[in-house]
């Protein structure tokens, strides 16, 4: 976790909450075996039904204009009262098999639902919601499995007055997309159930958090790992302890090294008590053995780690100051002492590294360019993506892309989350509270937490070569107990992040938890 002090936005349209209408009915219209006019560059500005495509409902409201994605036009949906409307084209004569639509797209958020989808394609209809970016264009992906010898490909809005679209430079070719890891951080359960913490399903029924989690969709768990905290969690036997429980749901496991007693992030990497003042020679031993250690017992008792996160949020190294990034070449040795430890106790465990500021290009590229020069060794980059701090969805995607493509490596979001509301349930100020600090088009209510989750991973399934491995959720079960606050060192100290759990503040399994179950 970051928390850097609060800025104020000005905050635009909100999404309005409520679920998409089933899709408008797609009508027969002229047929073709590969995609026309996908960058809406045939006709000019100002046509309402673009060559090749067909319109069905306030067919007013969908129009090519200048200002496109690659070339000068694309499509848009506007219009000043409410509207509904389809563009779609049908394709027919096509090979069987796997295809993938991929699109670039810009939406000002607001609308009941604003989606492209395939259907009619022989199997079940698949669609990804236009993530709200109201100046950066994003690429979205949909996959489909083609059964029939034809698909539709459609664009459709439902929209209130004002609410815009804009779409363009379509492709339509063979090839899938998915997202492998849908998970959340789940560190703070056993302090929680410790002191009283409980929770439920979306019913009511009080049950195992795994097991709700599980039930929803998450596949894979994250636990972070300090050395020797002040309040006896998150060290070597919670975190057996939690990883059986972890293991027993099914999920897969990652391992997250702090190599502190507390928590590390960009702000703060505090050697552990027990290593202070050891030299960097010991440093890098203190690193091996401590990771060889709590893996090698994970191992042991049958639940081995399928990935670790050697540091946390390390954009200024780790260990301060002999692993800080003003030494790389002491920061590569301490990390490559941890990669060492991970590979001995299991070849196939993946490791990660985690940087903080997800949507910071020039500082992602920065990192990983030293990392690379100075020989550190990893498998995945993981990056935190907070959109109230970290820039907007077009940064992060450009962040993150480039990061699979420079370094050729699989890319994951290692933390992201988003508030299903704004006051505290216990006395300490949570860290978002304001509506000006909320990202514009994702309100803070359990609609707004959910869309700001698919659209997270939307973007990483439309990473390049199919590099994107998914999300975690960060703290998905953080509610508001007595004593289970921010700090290890003082049971008094609150929690500012309950209004943004996956469980609400009468312990129930909120509506996002629909995330998992993303493709």
């Amino acid at each position: 976790m970051f928390h850097p002090r609060r800025t104020l936005r000005a905050l635009l349209l909100p999404l309005a909450a409520g679920l998409a209408l089933t899709a408008l009915p797609a009508q027969t219209a002229q047929a073709a075996s590969t995609l026309t006019n996908g960058g809406f560059e045939s006709d000019g500005a100002g046509t309402a039904t673009p060559s090749g495509w067909s319109e069905y409902g306030s067919a007013a409201a969908s129009f090519t204009e200048s200002g496109g994605h690659d070339g000068a036009y694309r499509l848009s949906h506007y219009a000043t009262s409410a509207y509904q409307v389809e563009t779609y084209q049908y394709l027919s004569g096509l090979t069987n098999g796997t295809y993938k639509l991929t699109a670039w797209v810009r939406s000002g958020g607001g609308q009941k639902s604003a989606f492209i989808a395939l259907k009619n394609c022989g199997g079940a209809e698949q669609r990804t919601d236009l993530p709200v970016s109201a100046s950066g264009w994003i690429r979205i992906v949909v996959p489909v499995s083609v059964t029939t010898n034809q698909c539709t490909i459609s664009i459709t809005s439902d929209a209130n007055a004002g609410n815009w679209i804009n779409v363009d430079d379509l492709t339509f070719a063979s090839g899938t997309s998915g997202t492998s890891i849908k998970g959340s951080d789940v560190s703070s359960i056993p302090k929680s159930e410790a002191l009283g913490g409980s929770y439920r399903t979306g019913s009511g029924a009080i049950a195992d958090p795994l097991a709700v989690l599980k039930s929803a969709g998450q596949n894979y768990a994250r636990v972070k790992v300090w050395v020797n905290p002040a309040d006896g969690f998150n060290n070597k036997a919670r975190v057996l302890a939690l990883a059986k429980r972890v293991k027993a749901q099914g999920m897969k496991l990652l391992v997250d090294f702090h190599y502190s007693d507390t928590w590390a992030d960009p702000g703060a990497q505090s050697k552990p008590a027990a290593w202070a003042g050891h030299s960097y020679s010991r440093l890098k031993t203190d690193v091996y053995q401590h990771t060889y250690d709590v893996l090698n017992a994970l191992k042991a008792q049958g639940t081995t780690a399928d990935m670790v996160q050697v540091g946390n949020e390390i954009n200024g190294g780790m260990l301060w100051s002999e692993g800080s990034t003003s030494n790389w070449p002491q920061l590569a040795g301490l990390l490559n002492s941890g990669h060492d430890a991970v590979k001995a106790v299991s070849s196939s465990t993946q490791v990660a590294l985690h940087l903080a500021k997800g949507g910071d290009l020039s500082g992602t590229r920065w990192w990983f360019d030293n990392a690379v020069a100075n020989g550190v060794k990893f498998d995945v980059i993981g990056l935190s993506y907070y959109g109230y701090w970290h820039g907007t969805l077009h940064d992060f995607q450009t962040t993150l892309d480039d990061a699979a493509t420079r370094y050729g490596k699989p890319v994951f979001v290692a933390e992201t989350a988003y508030p299903f509301r704004l006051d505290s349930e216990d006395t300490h100020e949570n860290i978002i509270d304001l509506d000006s600090e909320l990202v514009p088009g994702y309100p803070a209510t359990p609609a707004g937490q959910t869309r700001w989750m698919n659209d997270i991973a939307s973007i990483v399934e439309a990473v390049p070569n199919g590099r994107g491995l998914g999300v975690f959720y960060w703290e998905s079960t953080w509610t508001a107990v007595s004593g289970n606050g921010w700090d290890p060192t003082d049971a008094s100290s609150g929690n500012g992040w309950e209004n943004q759990a996956l469980f609400g503040y009468n312990d129930r399994a909120l509506p996002a938890m629909a995330w998992f179950s993303h493709r």
